[in-house]
Order: structure tokens, then sequence, then C-alpha cells
């Protein structure tokens, strides 16, 4: 029993559908944080108006990373080859999806929102991630190396970025930083075959275009 149930979890009707849940509640805003929220106990400094507009921004952004994250990571495990990859794939997504909540918190306790292109983000991210797929495991790997390499820079600069005295908005950025570089050293070592130049070069170009679009809307 136990057996038939299992192969009926993974029947691909049972993952379209999975899918197409988890990518409605993540347009729509939704999500649940496993771990606790790493701005909980950050002192709440004062923030002048343009402090915080510029924090929504680069926050909002950051919100937006992760809404792309979690279709990459929803296509990458529908699409994997074998069983194995596709729950390494899940629970990596799992993992960022606790991103995507504090990032959500954050937002709203700056009065802002998140962007509206989040839809559109979403699915260009998704069909990415079963290009990289359907390329073989090693290869798909290799796109969250690279992917996780460009984020984790990508908040490094967000920390140089944000106004010393807002640790709350920071404590969630470092720990952030943090969970991408063990995203992408976990898949480094599952076999990760590296992205060609051309390929590294054009998700650089798609990251400054959803940055910096995302910072405004």
């Amino acid at each position: 029993m136990a057996a038939k149930h299992a192969q009926h979890y993974h029947h691909p009707l049972d993952r379209f559908i999975a899918g197409a849940d988890k990518a409605l509640r993540v347009i729509a805003g939704v999500a649940a944080a496993s771990r606790p929220n790493p701005a909980a106990h950050a002192a709440d400094g004062t923030l002048s108006e343009a402090e915080q507009r510029h924090v929504a921004g680069l926050m909002r952004v950051n919100h937006v990373g992760e809404v792309c994250a979690q279709a990459l990571y929803n296509a990458q495990s529908r699409f994997a080859k074998t069983d194995a990859m596709r729950e390494q794939f899940a629970q990596a997504g799992r993992e960022e999806e606790d991103h995507l909540a504090w990032t959500a918190e954050r937002l709203a306790e700056l009065g802002s929102h998140t962007s509206v292109l989040n839809p559109l983000f979403y699915g260009g991210a998704y069909a990415l991630g079963t290009v990289a797929a359907y390329l073989g495991d090693a290869r798909s790997l290799g796109f969250v190396v690279e992917t996780e390499r460009q984020v984790e820079a990508h908040l490094a600069s967000h920390l140089d970025a944000l106004p010393v005295h807002d640790a709350k908005s920071r404590a969630i950025v470092e720990q952030m930083r943090l969970d991408e570089i063990e995203h992408g050293a976990a898949a480094q070592a599952l076999g990760a075959v590296d992205v060609p130049a051309p390929a590294r070069l054009a998700m650089k170009l798609m990251g400054k275009v959803m940055t910096g679009s995302a910072y405004y809307i």
C-alpha cells in the first residue's frame, strides 16, 4: 500500500497539480516560513522617508528574486530525471520559501508592496528552469550553482547599500546570503556541470532587467 501511494505521489499529473498550486500561491504572495524570521529580534531603527523608499525597493527586488527561485526549483523538480533529484530541488525550494516569507513581511513593515510583475518573472524563471532540467540533472545542478553564485553577489551588494542602522533588513539579507551559499555548495557536491559562458552572461543580463524594474514596481 505504501509503495502504491509513493508511486501515485510521483505520477506526472500529481506533480503538475502540486506545481500549479505552488505557482498560484507564490504569485499571490502566500508563503509560510519554516524558520523564525532573522529580523524578529533585531532593533527597529528609524528610517527617513527616502531611506524607507530605498530599503523597500531593495527588499522588493529580493522578494522578486525569491519568486524566481520558487519558479526555477518548481520547474527543475518537476522535470528532473530521477526521484532523488526531484526531492533535492523540492527541498531547496522549501528552504527558499523562508526567504519569500521574510522579504514579504519586511515589505509590509515598510508600508510597501511586492512587485506587480511577479507573474511575468515567475513565468520566465519557470521556462528557464524547464530548459535547464531537460538538459539533464548535471547541467540543471550547474544552473543552480551559477544562479546561487550570482544571487549571493547581489545580496552582498545589498548589504553595502542598506542603511547601517536598518538592522532588520540587514539580518534578513545576511541570512539569505548564507543560505544561497549553502544551496550552491550542495548542488556542486551533487555533481554540477559548469554553465557555459554565454549562458552565464545571459543570466546576468536578465538579472539586471529584473532588478532594475522590480526596484520601482
